[in-house]
């Protein structure tokens, strides 16, 4: 792949050492003006046997009376455009003449006219920045640009989440996030990805403002150091070649560890889950969610590498065609002398890599990003079996809003739930509705613990005999004195209730208190916890009528874990029991049904979601949603499921493709750090 330039030509200044005169012939803008030598920049090598010493004057007595701004510095990312300014390399003629004797190969087709210093290893985008006089920061226009192109990338992120659910804004806006960080060193790339990463979350986990503002704040300023670190590791990273794809992979090792930490992670608006129902989303069937953000990643990354190329590509005098003026007509230039940036036979023309084919760069970029979406046509899918199952699903609605959902009367939805359920069986009896083979009643379908209480254990009873099939009912039952689990309780409608699932995934601050004493002594909100809730072990393969379906609860489709080992346990199809009643009206429910119809894909299986509130929602196995509620309604259903058993490439090899991809990123980063520092340590030495 030809590599992008790395920078915009100064308009005073000198090319770098070794390479041709950016002016070699007049331009269009002044038809006028006389075509400067083409000489090498500073160049202070010993120029060979019969070359006069006044052959490489020009450029270092320009050099000398041009003058340098103290702020101006060449940058290794101006090529991507988001200023242009003038910007002269200061660097002193022994420095100088000590990189022209420092052998440099590069990407095929780079441009032997750009600016920067170019280091001696080549590969996409490596550059050395060469700093204006006593190491001074880019031009604040360069870095107000660079800060405008990452709020814009995380603008563009939230756009591709629901409920907008523009999902091709997310590789755009990755690729502005990209071409903020490109070029940048490792401290200002993480402030940089820390603000993209505000930018984005502020707006995606705006429901969280319903438990605080406070909260909020503090869990979008967490997340985003996530986002920071990653931003500083790809620093270095863009200097590599192929670097488009170490970033994809240094972005799933960035949402793999917010996944995990702290006090277990928290998953939510991963760029897959933005992919939904686009051409993205069949890859989940290959690799799961993490191929996914991946592919967005490298996606995105690839449009910046075009755009980044196609700034840099030279307009006029293709490299080989400059006029045969100065120090290399005179037989002192780099190939004469050897001190050039290239040995003679490995420049491209050599290697058939030139101007013409760095040309192409931009456009092969972008149909590489192009093809990235559309290569997802061709991952197996594995087809119907020719089997169904009928499943009702009740949504009861609640009274309250926010925190205080439940409202003033007691058990109201408890009888929320089973009044919608009676209603659920007479449409049967009446054939509006076919038979049910089981009824799937959301989380906290009842406020009260049915083990313990006579009445509400009556109330439920009475309303699965009336729909006389199995049902699974989401209760919060004590466990001991002071800990509770949230539970999908088989209710049959002879023996009652039965097997049962215990939510594995527990949300901190919700169901259970981190730092439990520091915490209550800080915030009188974190009591309304209550008890604390204890983890269930085992996944949610639950016997219903004729299938085994697999449970699981709100929060958890989130994780690739739980939702991989239930559905490797052969349960189908998928049932998720959910409470968004607190985050009603917010951008939290569609989110999650983003999450639920990637999953359908993932594992071959349709999803039923059942909500207290809404929304609840039927998915194909193909991630397609055929039935939906509206939300702070009561509604009630059946709907015929295909019932899926085979298994997609991406259940059976589980978390491989998420730690390959992450392993290699990080990999990645570590070799370009490795390079920068012996880098380094070569030019004290010299």
């Amino acid at each position: 792949m030809a590599q992008e330039s790395t920078g915009l030509r100064p308009t005073t200044g000198r090319s770098s050492p070794g390479e041709p005169s950016s002016r070699a012939r007049p331009t269009d803008d002044h038809p006028s003006a006389p075509a400067p030598p083409d000489a090498t920049a500073g160049t202070a090598a010993p120029a060979p046997s019969g070359a006069t010493p006044a052959a490489a004057t020009p450029a270092t007595a320009r050099d000398s009376a041009t003058p340098a701004h103290p702020t101006d510095q060449v940058d290794d990312t101006d090529a991507h455009g988001l200023v242009a300014g003038a910007r002269q390399d200061t660097t002193g003629p022994e420095e100088a003449a000590e990189r022209g004797r420092r052998p440099a190969s590069r990407e095929p087709g780079h441009d032997q006219a750009g600016e920067g210093v170019h280091d001696a290893s080549g590969g996409a985008g490596r550059t050395r920045p060469v700093k204006g006089r006593g190491g001074a920061p880019e031009s604040r226009r360069m870095t107000l640009a660079r800060a405008a192109a990452a709020m814009a990338g995380g603008a563009l992120l939230f756009l591709a989440f629901p409920p907008t659910d523009w999902w091709a804004c997310a590789p755009l806006g990755i690729g502005l996030v990209v071409a903020a960080l490109h070029g940048t060193r490792p401290r200002r790339a993480a402030w940089l990805g820390y603000l993209a990463a505000v930018v984005f979350l502020l707006p995606a986990l705006a429901w969280v403002r319903t438990i605080g503002d406070d909260v909020w704040v503090m869990l979008v300023g967490v997340s985003s150091v996530f986002y920071a670190v990653m931003a500083a590791l790809a620093a270095p990273v863009f200097r590599l070649k192929w670097w488009p794809v170490w970033f994809g992979g240094l972005w799933v090792a960035m949402e793999w560890a917010r996944g995990l930490v702290p006090v277990g992670g928290f998953p939510w608006a991963r760029v897959a889950f933005s992919q939904g129902e686009s051409l993205f989303t069949r890859y989940a069937a290959l690799g799961g969610a993490p191929l996914v953000s991946f592919v967005v990643a490298l996606c995105g990354a690839l449009l910046a590498y075009a755009a980044l190329t196609r700034r840099g590509s030279p307009r006029r005098a293709p490299h080989g065609t400059e006029r045969a003026t100065g120090p290399r007509a005179a037989g002192t230039g780099p190939q004469a002398t050897g001190a050039g940036l290239r040995a003679p036979g490995t420049g491209p023309q050599a290697t058939g890599t030139g101007p013409g084919t760095r040309r192409w760069a931009p456009a092969g970029a972008v149909g590489l990003a192009l093809a990235v979406p559309l290569l997802s046509l061709a991952v197996p899918r594995p087809g119907d079996e020719g089997r169904t199952v009928n499943i009702g699903i009740v949504q009861g609605n609640v009274p309250g809003e926010g925190m205080y959902v439940l409202g003033d009367e007691p058990a109201v939805v408890l009888k929320n739930h089973a009044n919608e359920t009676k209603r659920l069986a007479q449409a049967v009896r009446e054939g509006r509705l076919p038979r049910p083979d089981l009824v799937v009643l959301p989380e906290n379908s009842t406020d009260i613990d049915p083990y313990r209480d006579p009445y509400a254990r009556q109330v439920i009873d009475d309303s699965v005999k009336d729909v006389g099939v199995p049902t699974l009912v989401g209760a919060v039952v004590a466990i001991g004195d002071e800990h509770r689990a949230t539970r999908s309780l088989v209710w049959d409608p002879a023996t009652g209730p039965g097997a049962y699932y215990d939510k594995q995934h527990l949300v901190p601050f919700g169901e259970y208190t981190p730092f439990k004493e520091i915490v209550l002594a800080l915030w009188e909100r974190a009591n309304l916890v209550g008890r604390q809730s204890v983890a269930g072990t085992r996944p949610g393969d639950l016997r219903m009528g004729p299938v085994t379906v697999g449970a699981v609860n709100c929060y958890e489709v989130a994780y690739d874990g739980t939702v991989r080992g239930t559905v490797r346990t052969g349960a189908t199809p998928i049932v998720v029991q959910t409470n968004n009643a607190s985050y009603a009206l917010s951008n939290l429910p569609p989110q999650q049904l983003a999450m639920s119809k990637l999953r359908a894909v993932e594992h071959n299986r349709a999803v039923v979601t059942a909500a207290t509130t809404g929304i609840s929602a039927y998915v194909t196995p193909d991630g397609k949603v055929s039935w939906r509620t509206r939300e702070r309604v009561a509604d009630m259903t059946v709907v015929t499921v295909p019932v899926r058993t085979q298994a997609t490439i991406a259940t059976r090899v589980g978390a491989l493709p998420e730690w390959a991809l992450a392993l290699m990123g990080v990999a990645a980063a570590g070799v370009a750090m490795w390079g920068a520092r012996r880098r380094g340590d070569r030019m004290g030495r010299d």
